[in-house]
């Protein structure tokens, strides 16, 4: 049997292919039942994504993190916080730690001039004690939250 052929991106996700014997015709109906017999193609794709972490201006954002780590953290038994398209200042008394269920949000913190960190759906953020900012959310937001 051969090896599987690895397949690496910069992002850190990787993918793995196994060839077998025989070919495929791209003009072949996918759903065509090979006959016994005939040349075949057998292809296994095992695909690792690794979630990415940045950090911009001081704000933290994970996009899509692993269901086992929300679940480790005990994410979904945070209190929730939402609210519709607005834009108001804030400041952080504390670290906070979200998740967001739904939405968009333009984060300007102070003192960057126009520059932002847009988070959105699926994120998981840390924002750090003391931060001055203003929230521009441009879709309603719902999100768990905690703060340390």
């Amino acid at each position: 049997m051969a090896n599987p052929l690895m397949i690496s991106t910069r992002s850190g996700n990787t993918a793995s292919a196994l060839v077998g014997r025989g070919s495929y015709s791209p003009s072949q109906p996918a759903n065509q039942k090979a006959r016994r017999g005939s040349p075949s193609l057998r292809l296994t794709l095992k695909i690792r994504a690794e979630a990415m972490v940045t950090e911009k201006l001081g704000i933290k954002v994970e996009r899509n993190p692993l269901e086992s780590k929300l679940s480790e953290l005990g994410v979904r038994q945070w209190p929730k916080w939402g609210c519709p398209p607005s834009k108001f200042p804030w400041t952080y008394s504390a670290k906070e730690t979200c998740y967001l269920l739904k939405g968009k949000v333009k984060v300007y913190p102070e003192g960057c001039g126009d520059e932002f960190v847009e988070i959105a759906a699926g994120d998981f953020v840390v924002f750090p004690k003391g931060m001055s900012c203003t929230w521009d959310v441009t879709e309603t937001v719902d999100k768990h939250y905690d703060f340390e």
